[in-house]
């Protein structure tokens, strides 16, 4: 049987991490920075861990991570 593809822009925008859930960041945080409050700003910098619920999903997208 061959090897499982990862799929590349899920591997680029999730990490796994060593308890096995996914972690993520937080959209919004790239550009037009100047009408956002510093608040939302700050906010956004945190990472974040994907929902329960898309954690199958994930997986089967990056097999190895």
């Amino acid at each position: 049987m061959p090897k499982m593809k990862t799929n590349r822009a899920a591997a680029k925008r999730f990490t796994r991490t060593g308890s096995g859930k996914f972690k993520i960041r937080k959209a919004n945080a790239s550009h037009i920075l100047t009408k956002k409050t510093t608040k939302r700003k700050r906010n956004l910098r945190q990472g974040q861990m994907a929902d329960k619920t898309n954690e199958a999903q994930l997986k089967r997208l990056m097999p190895y991570a």
